[in-house]
């Protein structure tokens, strides 16, 4: 199984040529194989502006974890939501 960082690598010297060709064969595999993956990759950005309401709760979350707030993690609120 190729790692990380040797993908990384393959693909940091595949030359130009067959950059293009490489990634649609992957995103070609990735939509058949996990296509909830393939849509977030290849959403467009979003280009909406951010809202106040939004900056505000951004600054807040910035502000709790500051202040030394505990954090919890995805899977724990899942739990707790029973999801």
């Amino acid at each position: 199984m190729v790692t990380r960082e040797e993908l990384h690598n393959i693909i940091d010297f595949l030359p130009d040529s067959v950059l293009a060709a490489g990634g649609q064969v992957f995103l070609d595999f990735l939509k058949k194989e996990d296509p909830v993956l393939f849509a977030l990759l290849t959403a467009p950005q979003d280009d909406e502006p951010e809202t106040e309401e939004e900056r505000a709760a951004v600054e807040e979350a910035y502000e709790s974890i500051a202040r030394g707030e505990r954090m919890i993690p995805d899977a724990e609120l899942a739990k707790e939501l029973g999801l």
